[in-house]
């Protein structure tokens, strides 16, 4: 009689622990489903319709015939020349939190001055000029976060991890993501840099734009660019 009780224990203890199991399992896939719901509601969108500038426009107006569209790609430089100034192509939309995604591609010979470019983000334009974050580009300030026109550099890219998955004057990929002050920067999918906004006199909101800076004989491109409102 002893021995029939203590396997009754045994499995009602066994069906309890199947139970519990069973409803931690359902707990996962409702919490799961719910998260996928939730995702789907961020939708991306194409900034770039890959064959117009349609929905961009250039800091300085001057600066149109520096920007052009071939191959689906946004392009500034020529490999050929130098480039005479700092020139910006920037959305007329703006942007609060987001999360950006492009693919581009630096080239140049450094020995002929300096080849760099950056993405302008939260940027907004005074006095003929554009001031805000970038998610700079080029040998030195790979993956930096760059105050421009304002406070200057802001933080240095980490790059132990990327320095190994970089092509340097290749395609690279590149993604911003910007929460409330939170500042997110990735290249190759490898993080770089995670700022904090403490100023809180910051924008919270501003236009995106590409760039390349003025110096040597450099080309820069850019494709399949888009954003995720969040």
């Amino acid at each position: 009689m002893m021995r029939t009780d203590r396997n009754y224990v045994i499995q009602i203890n066994r069906l309890s622990g199947l139970f519990f199991k069973t409803q931690s399992l359902l707990m996962i896939m409702v919490l799961s489903a719910f998260n996928i719901c939730a995702q789907s509601t961020v939708q991306s969108v194409s900034l770039f319709d890959g064959k117009t500038l349609t929905g961009w426009k250039t800091v300085d107006p001057s600066h149109e015939k520096l920007w052009s569209v071939s191959d689906s790609t946004i392009k500034s430089g020529d490999g050929v020349n130098k480039i005479p100034d700092n020139t910006y192509l920037h959305t007329i939309k703006e942007y609060g939190d987001f999360e950006f995604r492009c693919l581009f591609k630096l080239s140049g010979d450094p020995k002929t001055g300096m080849i760099n470019s950056g993405i302008q983000y939260r940027s907004v334009l005074e006095g003929g000029k554009i001031l805000g974050y970038q998610a700079d580009i080029g040998s030195g300030y790979w993956g930096d976060i760059y105050d421009e026109h304002r406070r200057g550099k802001l933080v240095g890219g980490d790059l132990r991890t990327l320095s190994h998955l970089l092509k340097e004057d290749g395609w690279n990929s590149y993604i911003i993501r910007c929460k409330g002050n939170r500042h997110e920067l990735y290249i190759n999918g490898v993080k770089t840099s995670d700022y904090t906004e403490k100023d809180s006199k910051m924008p919270q909101k501003g236009v995106i734009a590409v760039q390349i800076h003025a110096g040597g004989v450099a080309q820069v491109e850019f494709r399949d660019l888009t954003i995720s409102e969040l």
